[in-house]
C-alpha cells in the first residue's frame, strides 16, 4: 500500500465528511493504545487486529493511515501533546509560588498524567523506541520540546534571581532522561516507592541544577 485510499466526502447519518474522519481516528488510535500500550505490543499489531480493536474496515484503516508505523508516530505525538497541556496548563496557575513549590506544581502535573494510564509511559518510553529513523527523529523532537520548556522556566527563575545566570540546554537534556527513566522503572515496579516519593527526587534533582555553582539552594 503506497498510499491512502480517499475517503467518502458528503454528509451521513447527519454528520459531515471531516465529523465522520476524526471519528474514526480517534477509535483507530483509542484501539493502538490499548495494543501498542498493552499487549501484544507495536511489533506484534497486525493492521488486522487494529481495525478488529476498533470495530473498523482495513479500507477505512487505509483511508486515514498509510501503516501500523503512522499510527505509532500519531499516538506517540498525542501522548506527548497531552502531558504538555498537563504541564503548561501548571504553569498557568503557579507563577507566582516561590521556585520550589512552582517545580513540584510542573512535576505534579506531569507525573500525574503519563503515569494515569500505563499504556500512555509503554508508548512513549518503549514501544517508540528504535522502530525507525522517522519515529527516532520524531522521538527526540519531541524530547527537545521538553527541553526548551525546562530551559525556559530556568531561564525565569534566573531572571527572578532564583537560580544561576547559565547555558541551561545541556542539564536540562540530562535531567530529561532522569525523568523518562526513573518514570519508566517506577511504572514497571522496578523502583520500590510511591509516586510522590519520585517526584519529590525529581524536584530534589532539578533545584539542585539551578542551584548557583557554589552558593545557597534556591529560595523556597
Amino acid at each position: 500500500m503506497t498510499g491512502r485510499l480517499r475517503a467518502p466526502t458528503g454528509r451521513y447519518g447527519g454528520r459531515s465528511a471531516a465529523e465522520r474522519q476524526a471519528e474514526r481516528r480517534s477509535r483507530f488510535l483509542e484501539a493502538a493504545l490499548e495494543l501498542f500500550g498493552d499487549t501484544p505490543g507495536y511489533r506484534a499489531t497486525t493492521v488486522a487486529a487494529l481495525c478488529e480493536a476498533a470495530g473498523l474496515s482495513t479500507r477505512q484503516f487505509y483511508e486515514e493511515f498509510r501503516t501500523l508505523e503512522d499510527v505509532l508516530a500519531a499516538l506517540h505525538l498525542q501522548v506527548n501533546g497531552w502531558a504538555e497541556e498537563a504541564v503548561r496548563a501548571a504553569f498557568a496557575t503557579a507563577g507566582g509560588l516561590p521556585l520550589a513549590d512552582r517545580i513540584t506544581v510542573f512535576f505534579r502535573a506531569y507525573a500525574d498524567n503519563v503515569t494515569d494510564d500505563p499504556r500512555r509511559i509503554r508508548v512513549t518510553f518503549v514501544e517508540i523506541v528504535g522502530v525507525s529513523e522517522r519515529l527516532e527523529e520524531q522521538r527526540l523532537a519531541r524530547r527537545a520540546r521538553w527541553v526548551d520548556l525546562i530551559c525556559a522556566e530556568a531561564r525565569a527563575a534566573a531572571a527572578r534571581g532564583e537560580a544561576a545566570d547559565r547555558d541551561y540546554r545541556l542539564a536540562a537534556a540530562a535531567f530529561i532522561g532522569s525523568v523518562n527513566g526513573l518514570l519508566h522503572d517506577w511504572s514497571a515496579g522496578w523502583v520500590d516507592a510511591t509516586l510522590d516519593d519520585v517526584v519529590d527526587e525529581l524536584v530534589r534533582q532539578l533545584l539542585g541544577m539551578l542551584r548557583p555553582p557554589d552558593g545557597p539552594a534556591p529560595p523556597g
